[in-house]
C-alpha cells in the first residue's frame, strides 16, 4: 500500500501542475490525429478486393505490400521516438503528420504491386511518429491515475478512423475512382496540423525532465524486454484485423464493397468501447488503492480473455455472428493497448517515453512483418483462415504470461542516475 500511496502522491503533484481543461484539449488533438492516422492506413484494406482485380496482385503479393508498411513502420518507430524526444512533440508530431499525409496521397500514383509497396513503405515511415508523440504528450500532461483513461480516449481515435474509412472510402471509390479515395483521405492530415501548431503548448518541465536519455539506459531493464515481447506477440493481431478482416467478410459472405461499411462500423465502434473501457478499468483500480502494475495487468487479463472466442470465427456461416466475435476481439485488443502503452509512462521518465514507445513498437512491427507475410502465404496455400484466427485468439494470454514472467512488478526506474 505504501507504493500505491507514493504513486497517488506523485500523480496529485502532476495534476496540480497541469491545467485540467488544457490537458483534455491536448487529449482531443491526439484523438483526432490518431483518427486521421487510421483513416489513411485503412484505405488499402477496404479497397483490397477491387484493387486486386484492377492491379492483378495475388494473396502473397498483398501480404508483401502489407509487410512493406510494417518494415518501414518498425524502423521508423525507433527513429521517430528518439526524434520526438529530442525536438519535442509540437514540431515533431506536425512533421510526421505532414509526411504521412503526402505518402497516403502518393498511393494514387501506383499502378503495380511494387509501386503500392513503395507507397506503403513511405506511409509507414511517417505514421510511425503518431504513437510515440501521443504517449509522450499524455505522460507530460496527465497524472498517473488519469493516463490510462487519457490513452484509452485518444487511442479510440484509431477506431473512429476505422469507422469513417468504410463510410467514405467505398463511396469515393465507387463515384470518383479508387485513386481519389487515397488523395482525399490523405489530404485530411493537413487540416490537423494548423490547430496543433496553434494550440499546443509544452508544459513546464524541470531541466532533469528535459535531458535526453540514451537507448543504452533503456535496453538493460527487464521492463523494456517485457514490453517488447508483449507487443511482438500482440501487435500483429491488430494489423491482421485492419488489413484482412474486410477481405475475410467479403470472402466468407460474398458481400461487395458497398455492403462492408455497416459490419466494419459495428466492429470498430465496439473497439472504441473497448479502448475506453480498458483505460477506465485500470484507472478505477488505481483510485481504489491498487499499484499501477497490478491495475494494468488485471485490466490486460480481462481484455485478453475477451479476444479468445475469435478462434470460432472461420467456422461460422452467419455474417453478424462473425461481426459479434470480431467486435469482442477488437474491443479486447484496444483495451489491452491502452494499458500496455500506459505501462511505458508508468515505468519510464517522460524524456524517455517516446523512445520507449518507439522501441516497443519496433518489436510489434517486426512481429507484424512476419505475420503479414505468413498470412498471405497461408491463405494462398490453404484458402482457410482457421490457423490465423486460432493464433490471434491465444496471442494475448500468451503475451501476458510472458510479460509477467519477465517482469512481475512494473515500478518506476530512475534512468537519469544510470550510466
Amino acid at each position: 500500500m505504501q507504493a500505491a500511496a507514493a504513486e497517488a502522491s506523485a500523480g496529485t503533484a502532476v495534476s496540480q501542475a497541469r491545467p485540467s481543461g488544457l490537458r483534455w484539449v491536448m487529449c482531443a488533438l491526439l484523438f483526432f490525429a490518431t483518427t486521421i492516422n487510421y483513416i489513411d492506413r485503412q484505405v488499402l484494406g477496404i479497397l483490397a478486393v477491387p484493387l486486386a482485380r484492377s492491379i492483378g496482385w495475388s494473396e502473397s503479393d498483398y501480404g508483401l505490400i502489407v509487410t512493406a508498411f510494417q518494415a518501414a513502420y518498425a524502423v521508423a518507430l525507433v527513429g521517430s521516438g528518439r526524434f520526438i524526444d529530442r525536438v519535442g512533440t509540437r514540431i515533431g508530431y506536425a512533421l510526421c503528420v505532414a509526411f504521412w499525409s503526402v505518402a497516403a496521397m502518393c498511393h494514387a500514383l501506383a499502378r503495380t504491386a511494387l509501386a503500392f509497396g513503395a507507397a506503403r513503405f513511405a506511409l509507414g515511415l511517417g505514421e510511425a511518429g503518431n504513437f510515440p508523440a501521443a504517449i509522450k504528450t499524455v505522460a507530460e500532461w496527465f497524472p498517473k491515475s488519469e493516463r490510462a483513461l487519457a490513452t484509452g480516449l485518444f487511442n479510440s481515435g484509431s477506431n473512429l478512423g476505422a469507422i469513417i474509412g468504410p463510410l467514405i472510402v467505398p463511396w469515393i471509390a465507387l463515384h470518383w475512382g479508387w485513386r481519389w479515395a487515397f488523395v482525399l483521405t490523405g489530404s485530411i492530415g493537413f487540416l490537423w496540423i494548423a490547430p496543433w501548431l496553434l494550440l499546443y503548448r509544452r508544459p513546464q518541465v524541470s531541466p532533469e525532465e528535459a535531458a535526453p536519455i540514451p537507448w543504452s539506459h533503456l535496453i538493460p531493464h527487464r521492463a523494456t524486454w517485457a514490453l517488447l515481447v508483449a507487443r511482438f506477440v500482440t501487435d500483429p493481431v491488430w494489423w491482421f484485423y485492419l488489413y484482412w478482416v474486410p477481405k475475410f467478410l467479403h470472402q466468407q459472405n460474398g458481400i461487395d464493397l458497398g455492403q462492408l461499411a455497416l459490419p466494419l462500423i459495428v466492429i470498430y465502434v465496439a473497439a472504441d468501447v473497448g479502448s475506453i473501457f480498458g483505460g477506465w478499468l485500470s484507472s478505477m483500480l488505481l483510485k481504489r488503492g491498487w499499484t499501477s502494475s497490478s491495475a494494468r495487468k488485471t485490466a490486460m487479463l480481462v481484455c485478453a480473455l475477451l479476444v479468445t472466442p475469435i478462434a470460432a470465427a472461420p467456422w461460422l456461416s452467419n455474417l453478424w455472428a462473425e461481426v459479434a466475435l470480431l467486435s469482442l476481439a477488437t474491443a479486447g485488443h484496444q483495451g489491452w493497448s491502452a494499458n500496455i502503452y500506459t505501462l511505458v509512462s508508468d515505468v519510464f521518465p517522460k524524456q524517455a517515453v517516446a523512445s520507449m514507445v518507439g522501441l516497443s513498437g519496433f518489436a510489434g512491427s517486426i512481429g507484424g512483418m512476419i505475420v503479414a507475410s505468413a498470412t498471405g502465404l497461408i491463405l494462398q496455400t490453404t484458402g482457410s483462415y482457421v490457423a490465423v484466427f486460432a493464433w490471434g485468439a491465444s496471442a494475448y494470454v500468451v503475451a501476458l504470461g510472458l510479460l509477467h514472467l519477465i517482469q512481475r512488478q512494473f515500478t518506476p526506474v530512475d534512468l537519469a542516475r544510470e550510466g
